[in-house]
């Protein structure tokens, strides 16, 4: 068999990520489908910015489990938009699409 490559090949986590998700190399597939299935099991989606958690729509709303690694991300996008989530609190939101950035930013 053809050895996994790109986003299907297993990354290494950071420590935060790691406990969080209990495994310490996975793919980056498996980490996305992983924190959006714990986001759906906690009702964390609201379709307002910082709205309170209902279940549907495109923000996320930070529990405390989710805000460990949230915190982690400080980047800044090839199109030169920031991603800073270094002074969330829980009850705020991120877009979905900054999930990319969260991602990446708690791997090694």
């Amino acid at each position: 068999m053809a050895e996994p490559k790109g986003l299907n090949k297993p990354v290494k986590l950071k420590e935060d990520l790691a406990n969080f998700l209990g495994a310490s190399e996975m793919p980056r597939t498996e980490i996305t489908k992983k924190l959006w299935d714990y986001i759906k099991a906690n009702g964390l989606q609201t379709k307002t910015e910082n709205g309170k958690p209902e279940n549907a729509g495109k923000f996320i709303v930070a529990d405390a489990k989710l805000l460990t690694i949230f915190k982690n991300t400080k980047s800044t996008s090839k199109s030169g938009k920031l991603t800073d989530l270094t002074g969330m609190q829980e009850g705020q939101t991120i877009n979905m699409m900054q999930m990319a950035a969260v991602v990446a930013a708690n791997i090694e």
